[in-house]
């Protein structure tokens, strides 16, 4: 039997998406899920505006922001700084397809959210990007490569598929074309899983 596939779509500057990827590799070990990660690009000037142009209702929104994903961080027992700028996502997010097919994702993955969210990495300079590539045994002139290359393509090809399935935000979590968007919907996911496994027959997860 095929193990079920959730597509999971998150940006390396969102600090809801940190404090999430715990929780959704928690569910994958739970209900024995193959989790399909996916970039998607916040264009964050197109909601919050421009730092420099942001209205008082924009700057409580963003204060808010933080302040909450940090509560969920602390319960985690993670760092997360405020970001010290507005950050270019493109070198880290396509980044998460080349790792993929580099077959060093899990790692990848992981030091690029921790160490952008302690403020110990520019996501948007190719060569602290390459740095943490080579640190987590990948080659960083074949990331280079293609990051300069195929990647920008096959990223514009990523965003536009999201686009048409209706992503618009981050994390947003996909099962059978259905859309689940925010950590917190994860309990709604379960629940849809779990009506998936009752209607093939199989028993819940003991978790």
């Amino acid at each position: 039997m095929s193990r079920t596939v959730v597509r999971v779509y998150s940006d390396y500057k969102s600090p809801y998406a940190y404090v999430a990827v715990r929780p959704a590799y928690q569910l994958a070990e739970d209900y024995g899920l193959e989790l399909e990660w996916r970039p998607y690009t916040l264009r964050i000037e197109e909601y919050l505006g421009a730092v420099e142009t942001r209205n008082a209702h924009c700057w409580r929104r963003v204060r808010y922001s933080y302040m909450d994903a940090r509560r969920y961080a602390n319960k985690q027992g993670l760092i997360l700084k405020g970001t010290k700028r507005v950050y270019n996502g493109y070198y880290a997010n396509a980044g998460m397809l080349w790792a993929q097919q580099a077959g060093v994702f899990r790692p990848y993955h992981d030091t690029v959210f921790d160490r952008f969210w302690k403020q110990e990495l520019d996501i948007d300079v190719l060569d602290e990007m390459k740095a943490l590539v080579a640190g987590i045994g990948g080659d960083p002139e074949a990331y280079a490569a293609w990051i300069e290359g195929p990647g920008r393509a096959e990223m514009d090809a990523n965003i536009e598929e999201a686009e048409a399935m209706g992503v618009f935000g981050v994390p947003m979590f996909v099962l059978d074309g259905e859309l689940f968007w925010g950590g917190d919907r994860i309990d709604l996911l379960k629940e849809r899983l779990a009506e998936k496994r009752a209607a093939a027959g199989g028993s819940p997860p003991s978790v």
